[in-house]
């Protein structure tokens, strides 16, 4: 993929298709290296699975026999000298299931993969995801950009829909203040 963001829209997706009510999706940023943090609440992943899950030949999706965003985001990683990681509970094992998924950049390598619109990309998420909550944040050395559904749906009631078009404007108006004070 050309845009970390795009890997971050695809491992979102997948935890939306795991049933996840809450998806976390955490960026954290130093002068060298930036670590993607994906979390969600859905309903995990069994050890046999998760053992392939890196197997492009591996894949829950029906529509096509090959899944290739974990492979594809596990190559963007290590070309950089950093690392892939994926912890996961089954709700066959735990009430408090869910997957998380971290990724380790070194920024200054060559074949770093820059992030891309990722304001774009919580953006779409929300768009097309409004009864799913999203807790947003991308901590940097200058500064830290949040976004929590959460709190949105306090403030907006529940009457309000996330994807209505004056919340979605605001939201994307919302992170481009943060990212540019």
């Amino acid at each position: 993929m050309k845009e970390l963001s795009l890997n971050i829209l695809d491992i979102a997706q997948n935890s939306i298709k795991a049933q996840a009510t809450l998806v976390g999706i955490e960026l954290c940023e130093t002068e060298t290296t930036l670590l993607i943090r994906i979390t969600d609440n859905g309903c995990g992943m069994e050890e046999a699975f998760l053992e392939r899950v890196l197997d492009p030949f591996s894949t829950t999706r029906t529509t096509r026999k090959v899944g290739l965003g974990l492979p594809l985001l596990k190559l963007a990683a290590e070309q950089t000298g950093g690392s892939l990681s994926i912890r996961s509970i089954p709700k066959s094992r735990s009430e408090n299931s869910g997957t998380t998924v971290e990724a380790l950049f070194h920024k200054d390598h060559m074949d770093f993969t820059p992030l891309g619109d990722i304001i774009s990309t919580i953006e779409i998420l929300i768009q097309g995801n409004p009864d799913i909550d999203f807790a947003f944040t991308h901590t940097m050395p200058e500064r830290t950009v949040s976004l929590d559904t959460r709190e949105l749906r306090a403030v907006l009631g529940e009457e309000v829909p996330l994807n209505d078009f004056s919340v979605l404007a605001w939201i994307r108006e919302a992170l481009t203040e943060q990212y540019a004070s």
